[in-house]
């Protein structure tokens, strides 16, 4: 839709409007937080009670409609499309409309984009532990790069210039970058600052041949489970695996359908995997559309659910995991017999206790958190919407802001 505002000026004009499915989604200063995080500058409608959504008989995530300069809905369509695709529609139309002279570009939609601070952080997504520095990878998101800092925040380097980086993980001598926007992953040489696209081509997968030519679908985030890089394809609905001795990624856990399904990595089905964290032996997802955990053994080749039942089973609650609710879950951080989660759109932290089979909260009152690490007895959070790293002691379950100094 980007690529169609600005190659069509102000003959197109586009209307977003937002039908939530998640509680949390319908809050209009959470949209607003959406609308300045992804930088949409055109109009979204916050159609919390689906109205616009009943009126259009809309039936499906996302659905395009296409209104004529008379008002008229002269297409449809459900479902993603390539800029391709739209845009031989849409100059087919134009032409028609100049000819007949309804096309008036003199009275622009009067609006106004708000900006993203310039200091600081901007919505920063994951945070990954490097034990041996000991140090911090911190992806700040919307300020297009990620930041390497000692675990008292001194910034020591930067890795400027990507494009909307997510994921991110320390592991066989490198950082490894999640760089969704560019549906690409990044090696990066900590100690020389080198970096090199592993994977990906730099744009996102829209049909077979883009999958043939090696493109990829939103990876989100990244986990180095030795020797291999583990990648959460959010878009496919799939777990990735990229072998950095044969310079291979391909798809490894999950059929591509979207759902909750367990069973061995080739059956199972899985639901926009956005984080990924291993104990050292196992995998452990967060499964957000199905606000779900899941665990992989990557020995056995098998995928099963921790906590989560279904596309729409959401809530907030806790107690024994059979009973338990998360709402859009994308962060997990993992130890032996311990899983911690970022229960994103219920603002909190969550802990699960593998053993006793339970989940509590371990603290609450974050702006839609993104990601964990785990470093001894400190959890790291990136706290995305407040813009900040905030640091629980697990021991006293206090909760501080890291200073980060030296950006």
């Amino acid at each position: 839709m980007r690529e169609l505002e600005k190659a069509h000026g102000g003959e197109v004009v586009v209307i977003g409007v937002h039908s939530a499915k998640f509680m949390a989604e319908k809050a209009t200063e959470n949209l607003r937080e959406a609308v300045v995080r992804y930088q949409v500058d055109h109009p979204v409608i916050n159609d919390r009670d689906f109205a616009v959504w009943n009126d259009y008989a809309v039936r499906a995530w996302p659905t395009l409609l296409f209104i004529d300069p008379a008002g008229r809905l002269i297409a449809k369509h459900e479902g993603e499309a390539s800029f391709e695709a739209l845009e031989r529609f849409v100059e087919q139309a134009l032409e028609e409309y100049r000819a007949e002279g309804l096309i008036d570009t003199s009275r622009p939609l009067p609006m106004r984009v708000e900006a993203i601070s310039e200091s600081g952080l901007a919505f920063p997504g994951k945070i990954a532990v490097d034990p041996s520095g000991p140090r911090l990878a911190i992806a700040d998101t919307n300020h297009d790069r990620v930041l390497v800092a000692d675990v008292n925040g001194r910034v020591e380097r930067i890795f400027a210039g990507l494009s909307r980086p997510q994921g991110v993980s320390f592991g066989g001598g490198a950082l490894w970058i999640a760089e969704t926007g560019a549906s690409s992953v990044q090696r990066a040489e900590v100690g020389g600052g080198a970096i090199e696209r592993v994977a990906g081509i730099g744009r996102l997968a829209m049909t077979r041949e883009d999958l043939a030519a090696g493109a990829l679908r939103d990876p989100w985030d990244v986990c180095w489970l030795d020797p291999f890089l583990y990648i959460a394809m959010a878009g496919s609905h799939q777990l990735w695996r990229y072998d950095p001795e044969n310079r291979v990624a391909a798809p490894w856990a999950g059929t591509g359908r979207e759902g909750i399904e367990d069973g061995g990595i080739e059956a199972a089905w899985l639901a926009q995997p956005s984080g990924l964290a291993t104990d050292g032996q196992l995998l452990f997802v967060a499964d957000s559309e199905v606000s779900a955990v899941r665990r992989v053994d990557v020995a056995a080749g098998s995928v099963r659910t921790v906590v989560g039942t279904g596309l729409f089973d959401f809530g907030d609650r806790d107690g024994p995991l059979a009973e338990a609710l998360l709402q859009h879950a994308i962060g997990v951080a993992a130890a032996p017999g311990v899983v911690y989660v970022a229960d994103t759109y219920n603002g909190k932290v969550k802990r699960i206790d593998l053993v006793g089979e339970r989940i509590e909260t371990l603290a609450e009152d974050f702006g839609e958190p993104g990601g964990l690490a785990l470093l001894g007895n400190s959890l790291y959070v990136a706290d995305t919407n407040q813009h900040r790293i905030r640091v629980i002691d697990l021991d006293t379950q206090e909760v501080a802001t890291l200073e980060l100094t030296g950006i």
